[in-house]
């Protein structure tokens, strides 16, 4: 069978294509691979954040400094940046997200953030004391919008940019749904996702609203 020169040509071009892509696909995914794999160095740049964190990531409300163990890794990695590159942190209203900004701007290598996350991820997850004392029930009716994104069990959803809520504390989560609300997070034009979460913090119509979803939350455990 006799195939023509054109058919030919496409079918090589094609084939370029695809191995271009695949090569494309390889590198970024060995590029992520490389970032993740220095636990030994995450753990020794960890002890600038165990300082507030605690040395198991278990967090600390005396200092404002919530848990960290148990919390997904593509999301601790965001956050860090963001505070980094003044996405957040920098509103003057966020007195204790400009502390951790602060913080953030000696780790000037995101490998170094790579390996502290992966070393993270090792530490046995958090199970933070429940400090917030508000209306489940009302928490739960108020909690189905976030469930769209968050999960039915509130155990997140990578593919839509939604963190697990379950191991955060409840009183940084109230003070993130405030600080959306108010504008102080999710503003920024570089925010992406911040700015999708901001909307749905408006949904809740004051600061009970905020304490019965959170209750709730916790109550998912």
């Amino acid at each position: 069978m006799r195939v023509s020169v054109g058919i030919l040509k496409q079918r090589v071009k094609t084939m370029r294509t695809l191995t271009v892509a695949c090569l494309g696909v390889a590198m970024a995914f060995f590029a992520l691979e490389a970032q993740a794999q220095d636990v030994a160095h995450g753990k020794d740049d960890y002890k600038l954040c165990a300082s507030c964190h605690g040395f198991l990531g278990a967090g600390n409300q005396l200092v404002n400094a919530p848990a960290l163990a148990g919390q997904e890794s593509w999301y601790l990695q965001r956050q860090i940046l963001n505070f980094r590159a003044g996405i957040r942190g920098a509103d003057a209203s966020d007195t204790h997200g400009q502390v951790m900004a602060l913080m953030t701007k000696g780790l000037t290598l995101d490998q170094t953030i790579a390996d502290i996350v992966a070393y993270i991820g090792t530490l046995p997850a958090a199970n933070p004391a429940v400090t917030i004392d508000g209306n489940a029930d009302n928490g739960r009716k108020l909690y189905t919008t976030c469930a769209a994104c968050h999960g039915k069990n509130a155990e997140g959803n990578a593919m839509l940019n939604a963190p697990a809520l379950q191991g955060i504390d409840d009183w940084y989560q109230l003070r993130q749904l405030q600080l959306f609300k108010d504008g102080s997070r999710g503003a920024h034009a570089e925010d992406t996702y911040g700015q999708q979460m901001r909307p749905m913090a408006l949904t809740l119509i004051d600061d009970q609203a905020m304490r019965d979803v959170v209750t709730y939350i916790s109550s998912l455990r």
